[in-house]
């Protein structure tokens, strides 16, 4: 089971943007779908974004299409959020997973806190 580590979270004006990283240990990263979700104050955690193990296909909530994309890079195993066009709605800790099979791993990383001032 690969080890996750989120990065890039900060405060931003509304209308900025985020460059989120999360780093995985292990040798097997590239065989991880890989994911993006985010737990808003009081909100159930959300799902945002995933990756295919290679990259071709990125799948992603319609609310959010055109101002998140997700990437990753098997070569260095990390996954990338680029969030464009932030509002206050988007504030909320951002947590990278990654699933082999049909369900994500239980296991959660500290997240990265994302602050959007209006």
């Amino acid at each position: 089971q690969v080890q996750l580590v989120e990065s890039g979270g900060g405060l931003v004006q509304a209308g900025g943007s985020l460059r989120l990283s999360c780093a995985a240990s292990g040798r097997t990263f590239s065989s991880y779908i890989m994911g993006w979700f985010r737990q808003a104050p009081g909100k159930e955690r959300e799902f945002v974004a995933a990756i295919s193990w290679g990259g071709g296909s990125t799948y992603s909530t319609d609310s959010l299409k055109g101002r998140f994309t997700i990437s990753r890079d098997n070569a260095k195993n990390t996954v990338a959020l680029q969030m464009n066009s932030l509002n206050p709605e988007d504030t909320a800790v951002y947590y990278c997973n990654g699933k082999r099979g049909a369900l994500w791993s239980e296991t959660w990383g500290q997240g990265t806190q994302v602050t959007v001032l209006s």
